[in-house]
């Protein structure tokens, strides 16, 4: 393609046109003709025209910054861990050492800092940032700047401890709490160790445990306990390893906790003694009424929830004070049932305006289903494709439009296998972590073939029968001659399934991909499928954009719904956002219910709990200063059914707390001066807040030295404060406990960093391995595609030049020619 530098250039082929036609009209010769496109030739010359020639660079010495971490936590790791290897580096390619000390890892910001400007980073590290820039974001943005990242991981020298108890900080008077103690280790051997929890500084309980693994968070240790006084408490865990232990200062931790009294609620029932009603009245100060009470009796009620209530049931009116109840703050549940939503007239309704769902069954069923194929046949690792093969299917399970989709990972050589182990739900952050994590594992066997037709028969097998969306992506390095036509043939019976095919070509130097005449076989065989736009040929680096399409619409759902009053199916729930404070202390891996009511959720709301066919079982969204919680399944004993009893009892219960305690919001009550400030850690400020409910001069002491308090907004005060000791502080009567420092929580290799470090296109090493390999591999990433301009100004003036050199030539031989005649008929004469 042909471009120019200076198009503007190019307006003054209008002035030659003008004098050319106004000569051409006055002398009519040839010679005007010649000289004109002679003029075009030049201000073409003038416009400077090029072309883009792509062009692989290399480089023989990169330029590596070496990130040599040396904070507090390496303690439990050779000392001058990446010493050896800066020495080796230095001495072979331009190598920048960058050390990190004292008691805060940011690793993240020093990434930010050297990603792009041809650097490649090598983290000498735990792994473990506990300061500045999220890594997950930096490591992000490395990707985004080709910056290749490599990680050694330095070969653990002594175990180590800690523990850390999790649970909230403001309870409510009365109720049983519940909190957490997690207890992690550096290394991965069986440890064990003595536990003491104390209450208010007098042992509570203490017993010996076993640890097997990194951590126990997946079961942590349960603290039950009720605070029957209000105000300040405190919790104090104490562990005592039974075995090696490097540091002391994290074997113990402070919890805070501020008792208040239990938030007033309001709920609207026909059924007040339904499992709903009872897990309510247990945890807050709940008004139980059979008919909406009027905006009045809302006074001072933190919620208002309305279970199973028919739309009939209230007036314009009380829609409008409802309305404008949670506009000014109000938080507002409507649990579901059989009056309510989609079977209680809600759809277009004044109320349904409030609620985060449209009362009438989501257009939605199955989800997609969802195949990678990846190519682990040698050539992607003799032509060094293979890292980019996996980091773009690693960036396609990251999708955020693919969080309703089933995915199922296949990888091929000689033969194709499944690597997932049948299809798995992407909307849950552990399924992602858990695929990511065996797809950056594969390697390619280097006895094997690209037999591409081996792993779309396996897909074909995974896919059959399936229904929703059905998508298959080839990622490849298009090296398919061997296989080409029994390929096509399987990918035809993929495709009559109603499988949309996508293939995704890595640029490479593999000989096999190309035939004679230096076509792709890849881009072919799209092109013989009839799926020329579903082909990404990318360079090595790049991520393909996939944009893929919504799930189909069914042609109606409604008298499916409809049969739900009388089925007794089982569906099973998912977590769709795991990371909400309702869904984060949740576990509904065994929860189910067996009915719902159909609803569709809105622009802009949130879902957060579904079920396994897609359908919205929790949704949210802000309204106003108000938060509205759509609960569309019922109370678990309504009359003649029982959708959601299951989810009323054990932990599963913590989903309708966890709602209620969302639309609460801020539990306090608002009158005199309400506190707020999180428990924090050595070395690291905690912000506080006061909010004045009433007149009067703030004031607030820490261990009773006055601070300072700066006003930032209406009757808003706020202060940082950075305490210099462990244990619990006093600020004012409210508790701040203060543990110790961050560094010293998360020990150990972190070993959830591997996909990231994969997804920048760099590999994790011994400290043995990197000074043997790490060199190697930044040259190869040191190659890259580039775009580099060639001018073809100096053609255009050289033809100008052959065309007026021509004419001259061409009109002196006529001359010649014309004289030597005339010469010729002169003596004739004679």
């Amino acid at each position: 393609m042909i471009s120019l530098e200076h198009p503007e250039m190019l307006f003054l082929i209008i002035p030659v046109i003008i004098v050319g036609f106004y000569l051409l009209r006055k002398t009519k010769t040839k010679l005007v003709e010649w000289r004109m496109l002679v003029a075009f030739l030049l201000v073409l010359a003038l416009a400077s025209p090029f072309t883009t020639v792509t062009q692989t660079i290399s480089e023989e010495d990169p330029s590596l910054v070496l990130v040599q971490d040396q904070t507090s936590s390496m303690g439990l790791f050779p000392e001058e861990a990446g010493s050896e290897l800066y020495k080796a580096l230095v001495a072979n390619t331009p190598t920048t050492l960058v050390q990190l000390t004292g008691d805060k890892t940011s690793l993240g910001d020093t990434i930010m800092q050297y990603a792009g400007g041809g650097n490649q980073i090598i983290l000498v590290s735990d792994g473990n940032n506990n300061a500045g820039k999220d890594l997950p974001e930096a490591l992000e943005f490395a990707k985004e700047t080709d910056t290749p990242v490599y990680l050694i991981q330095p070969e653990l020298k002594a175990n180590d401890l800690s523990v850390e108890v999790l649970g909230d900080k403001t309870v409510f008077v009365d109720n049983q709490n519940e909190f957490e103690i997690v207890v992690r280790q550096a290394s991965n051997q069986s440890v064990s160790y003595f536990l003491e929890v104390f209450v208010e500084g007098q042992l509570s309980q203490s017993k010996d445990f076993t640890l097997e693994g990194r951590d126990n968070s997946d079961n942590p240790i349960p603290i039950r306990q009720t605070f029957n006084t209000l105000g300040a408490h405190s919790l104090r865990v104490k562990l005592t390893p039974h075995g090696e232990d490097h540091n002391k200062v994290n074997n113990e931790f402070f919890k805070s906790v501020y008792v208040i009294p239990k938030p007033k609620l309001t709920l609207v029932t026909s059924e007040p003694d339904s499992s709903l009603g009872k897990v309510l009245n247990k945890l807050y100060n709940v008004s139980v009424v059979s008919t909406y009470p009027g905006a009045a009796a809302l006074k001072g009620s933190k919620v208002l929830v309305l279970d199973n209530q028919l739309i009939s049931s209230f007036s314009e009116a009380q829609m409008k004070e409802i309305k404008n109840y949670v506009s000014n703050g109000g938080g507002l549940v409507v649990v579901g049932g059989k009056q309510a939503y989609n079977y209680g007239s809600y759809l277009n309704s004044s109320l349904e305006e409030i609620l985060p769902v449209l009362s009438k069954p989501s257009e939605y069923k199955g989800g997609r289903n969802l195949v990678l194929i990846l190519d682990v046949s040698p050539s992607t690792s003799a032509h060094k494709s293979q890292g980019d093969i996996l980091a773009n299917a690693i960036n396609i399970v990251q999708n955020e439009n693919l969080k309703d989709a089933n995915a199922e990972v296949i990888a091929f050589g000689s033969k194709g296998y499944d690597i997932s182990g049948g299809f798995v739900f992407l909307g849950l952050e552990q399924n992602q972590k858990i695929l990511i994590e065996k797809i950056s594992r594969l390697t390619p066997d280097s006895q094997s073939k690209t037999s591409l037709n081996e792993g779309l028969k396996t897909a074909k097998e995974m896919l059959a029968g399936k229904d929703g969306e059905l998508d298959a992506i080839i990622i490849s390095d298009g090296a398919i001659e061997d296989s080409y036509k029994p390929s096509l043939q399987a990918a035809k019976e993929l495709q009559e399934l109603g499988v949309n095919l996508y293939f995704i070509h890595i640029r490479s130097v593999a000989p096999s991909q190309t035939d004679k005449t230096r076509n792709y076989y890849a881009e072919n065989f799209m092109k013989e499928l009839g799926l020329d736009d579903n082909y990404f040929h990318i360079n090595m680096g790049e991520r393909a954009n996939i944009r893929f399409e919504p799930p189909k619409e069914l042609p109606d759902e409604e008298n499916e719904d409809e049969k739900k009053d009388i089925e007794l199916d089982t569906y099973p729930l998912l977590e769709y956002s795991p990371n909400h404070f309702i869904t984060g202390s949740v576990n509904l891996t065994n929860a189910s219910i067996t009915g719902y009511n159909g609803v569709t959720p809105k622009a802009g709301a949130e879902r957060l709990v579904i079920t396994v066919t897609g359908k919205p079982v929790l949704t949210t969204w802000r309204f106003g200063l108000g938060r509205v919680a759509a609960f569309t399944t019922d109370n678990g004993e309504g009359e003649g059914s029982r959708w959601a009893s299951a989810l009323y009892n054990g932990s599963s219960a913590k989903l309708i707390s966890g709602t209620t305690n969302w639309a609460i919001g801020n539990p306090r009550a608002e009158e005199g001066a309400v506190l707020d400030g999180p428990d924090t850690w050595l070395g690291t400020p905690s912000d506080l807040t006061l909010t004045m409910y009433e007149k009067g001069i703030p004031e607030l002491k820490l261990d009773g030295s006055p601070l300072d308090l700066a006003l930032t907004g209406r009757n808003t005060y706020e202060a940082s404060v950075n305490p210099e000791t462990i244990g619990i502080h006093d600020l004012s009567g409210y508790p701040l406990a203060v543990n110790y420092q961050l560094e010293h929580r998360d020990i150990g290799l972190n070993e959830d960093i591997e996909s990231l470090i994969a997804a920048t296109g760099g590999k994790i090493y011994t400290e043995k391995d990197a000074r043997a390999l790490l060199l190697k591999d930044a040259r190869q990433n040191s190659e890259r595609q580039s775009d580099e301009p060639i001018s073809l100004k100096v053609y255009v003036l050289l033809a100008a030049l052959v065309l007026y050199l021509g004419e001259i030539i061409a009109r002196r031989i006529k001359e010649m020619n014309k004289l030597k005649n005339a010469q010729v008929e002169s003596e004739s004469r004679v």
